[in-house]
């Protein structure tokens, strides 16, 4: 089929994502508590942001004052409305409605802030696309109740989002629950328990088991919310948001092919319930096998059933490939190998756009619901010239490519897409390493690792690009 000079369908979601923390900054005003995401210093290519228990005045901390996003939304969502975005995906900071997480009342200055915010994207006909969790839970939660190791965050957790679809109910239509929930499978990571569950692993605790539990105390209070979400405005959506990295096994021995089936399954259960309301036998089994002794009731089975999500929102940069271990276990911090297919960013993601479509295709046999490419970009670090102009073609053959591979699924597949907004529409602080020289955006953000710079706006190359293949509807995209 021959794709170039066919469009998009009518009412795609052509748009840009951020979250809270990485771009808002103002992390300690209007009544915003901390979170997990203030208490993380800055890291780099290869060394891991530190945790610290509080704030330390000897540390920097990068999001705290971000891209100043707080103060300049008026200016970047003018300028998103200048490529033609048609939705905005972004996260209510939980700290900013709940400083604490388990206060009686919200704080009345974090919802004005999202309530104009909000009315400001809609000035220009953008829709917000709007996570009520993305790794920046209250740190208080972490401190005395250990995160999502108590069941008691999963009231605190609904109370938030309730407060919100109330607030919010006639301004935002599409919401998610949990950003990447499925990135705690590499539990061996003190960082991917502690944003995805606010979790600090004692000494001696089992972080397999932790991580499951954790899981499915937020699976819990995602089904609560998206139930409770429905009943106060049925023509909400709300999706879960999956971390999707395909992956493949190395060769085609059928015991690689089985490790990755198994790899899939692991990576990917979180998806089964949000979608199936249930859980998998095997992962049951497994539970059984390892003598883990979870605590789920009747009515936690319950509530996954009444809460199943409207549509899988994920993110996709990249897939990995596994090759048999001799056991059937994935581990996902030992039993990843390179792709000797694929070649890597700079911080060494496996650039594979063709895996795009396989994901597609993937969720959509298997859970058949609407998906939206609610993240995928490419980090890299930029070069501004005198005259502030940025020559980011590598962003534009990147993106290109991996939209060239979502139109395939669309017109010739026939998955159901709601849209696409690529990750960090303009310069934000990096999640991974807490960089701003791990650029993402369209638009230029003068900021340097240390915080220096003039926090003005620049448009790159890709910002013209991406602003006529929204014109376009992605008709000149082959």
């Amino acid at each position: 089929m021959e794709l170039k000079g066919q469009a998009f369908p009518d009412g795609f979601l052509w748009g840009g994502a951020v979250a809270a923390h990485q771009l808002e900054g103002g992390f300690d005003q209007d009544g915003k508590g901390l979170s997990t995401a203030d208490v993380m210093t800055i890291g780099a290519n290869g060394i891991s942001r530190k945790i610290t228990d509080g704030i330390d005045p000897n540390e920097f901390y990068p999001n705290h004052n971000a891209i100043d996003f707080y103060h300049r939304y008026p200016e970047d969502i003018k300028l998103f409305a200048e490529m033609g975005f048609k939705a905005f995906r972004t996260s209510i900071a939980w700290t900013r409605i709940f400083p604490n997480g388990d206060e009686d009342e919200p704080n009345e200055a974090g919802l004005k802030f999202y309530d104009d915010m909000f009315d400001e994207c809609l000035k220009y006909g953008i829709q917000p696309v709007i996570t009520l969790s993305h790794f920046e839970m209250p740190y208080h939660l972490v401190k005395k109740y250990g995160g999502w190791r108590s069941r008691k965050v999963i009231d605190y957790f609904v109370k938030f989002a309730t407060v919100v679809f109330k607030r919010y109910k006639n301004k935002v239509k599409y919401w998610m629950t949990f950003n990447e929930i499925n990135n705690q499978t590499d539990y061996e990571s003190s960082h991917a328990l502690f944003t995805d569950s606010g979790i600090i692993p004692k000494p001696g605790e089992n972080n397999e088991k932790l991580m499951y539990q954790a899981a499915h105390y937020e699976l819990v209070a995602s089904a609560k919310a998206v139930k409770i979400g429905h009943e106060i405005n049925p023509d909400f959506q709300i999706g879960c948001m999956i971390a999707m990295t395909p992956i493949y096994p190395l060769t085609s021995k059928p015991k690689d092919v089985l490790f990755a089936q198994r790899a899939m399954q692991t990576r990917f259960w979180f998806a089964d319930v949000h979608a199936n309301g249930f859980y998998p036998k095997w992962l049951l089994n497994h539970f059984a096998e390892e003598n883990f002794e979870m605590d789920i009731t009747n009515n936690d089975l319950e509530s996954l059933k009444e809460g199943r999500v409207d549509y899988i929102g994920f993110s996709y940069y990249m897939s990995f490939a596994v090759k048999d271990t001799g056991k059937l276990e994935y581990n996902e911090s030992h039993d990843r190998v390179d792709n000797p297919y694929i070649k890597a960013s700079e911080w060494g993601w496996q650039v594979d756009p063709v895996g795009l479509r396989y994901a597609l295709n993937w969720f959509n046999d298997r859970y058949h619901l609407p998906l939206f490419i609610v993240e995928n970009g490419l980090g890299a670090v930029d070069k501004i010239t005198s005259d502030k102009k940025v020559h980011d073609d590598y962003r534009i053959e990147y993106m290109n490519n991996h939209i060239s591979e979502m139109k395939k699924a669309v017109l010739e597949d026939g998955v159901d897409l709601i849209g696409y907004t690529p990750w960090g529409c303009i310069d934000l602080v990096a999640a991974s390493t807490g960089q701003m020289s791990k650029r993402y955006g369209m638009i230029y953000v003068d900021e340097q690792d240390d915080g220096t710079g003039s926090l003005e706006r620049y448009r790159k190359d890709s910002f013209y690009w991406f602003e006529n293949v929204i014109k376009t509807n992605g008709s000149e995209i082959g």
